[in-house]
């Protein structure tokens, strides 16, 4: 099937049509992007700013580039003049380096604040107390570039889709927890990135905004 077959059919299966559908595009080459822009697409994720560096120039003007792998912060500045949204802000000192560079570049820059919530070791993240002790400390008001618009998280990788569920309820559940709280101004929290080609149906079921599909629009990958 074509990517515009594809596309078709998994916005068929959504269960929230207003849900943004992120085209993970990571090892792509630009031909296939090319292609899903032409089938509607404006919303690109990578997760390697090498990458999206060598292809923001060679798409239209109006694609949405979306970092969704772990970003170094000594990368942040290729990628500051125009990122549309970062996805995985896995610990306060990136946050600070987005500001920094977002400053350089006139720029506010939207993020998500990454939250640890597979049972994995791997997968990277604020867990509970650190996300507190961030939200308590007054350095973070001072950070004018940075825009909080949600959260992200990641599933364990399992066919459990009891795991799976019991990890992105309580993803909801700490969002909908932090909304109810009186937040710093660079605080707008309306995104919740959750849910991939493998478990976007049940993601969107638990109140995803935003998921993040590669294999199923693309092919797997090489």
């Amino acid at each position: 099937m074509s990517i515009k077959e594809n596309l078709i059919e998994i916005k068929n299966t959504f269960v929230n049509s207003d849900c943004l559908l992120v085209a993970v595009s990571k090892t792509k080459p630009i031909e296939a992007l090319k292609e899903a822009y032409a089938a509607g697409i404006r919303d690109f994720g990578e997760n390697k700013v090498q990458e999206i560096v060598d292809k923001q120039p060679q798409m239209p003007e109006d694609t949405q580039w979306h970092m969704i792998g772990h970003l170094q912060r000594n990368k942040v500045k290729y990628i500051a003049p125009f990122i549309h949204l970062i996805h995985g802000v896995d610990s306060f000192k990136l946050l600070k380096e987005i500001n920094k560079e977002a400053k350089k570049s006139d720029r506010i820059i939207p993020c998500l604040l990454q939250m640890h919530i597979a049972k994995e070791e791997s997968k990277f993240g604020f867990d509970d107390a650190e996300m507190e002790e961030m939200l308590q400390s007054d350095e973070i008001k001072q950070l004018q570039h940075v825009k909080i618009v949600g959260l992200m998280g990641m599933a364990t990788f399992t066919e459990n889709e009891v795991v799976i569920r019991k990890e992105f309820k309580g993803l909801k559940s700490l969002f909908d927890d932090l909304k109810s709280k009186e937040l710093p101004q660079n605080f707008d929290l309306k995104e919740i990135s959750m849910g991939m080609s493998g478990d976007y149906i049940i993601a969107q079921e638990e109140g995803s905004t935003m998921v993040r599909i590669g294999s199923a629009i693309f092919g797997s990958r090489n």
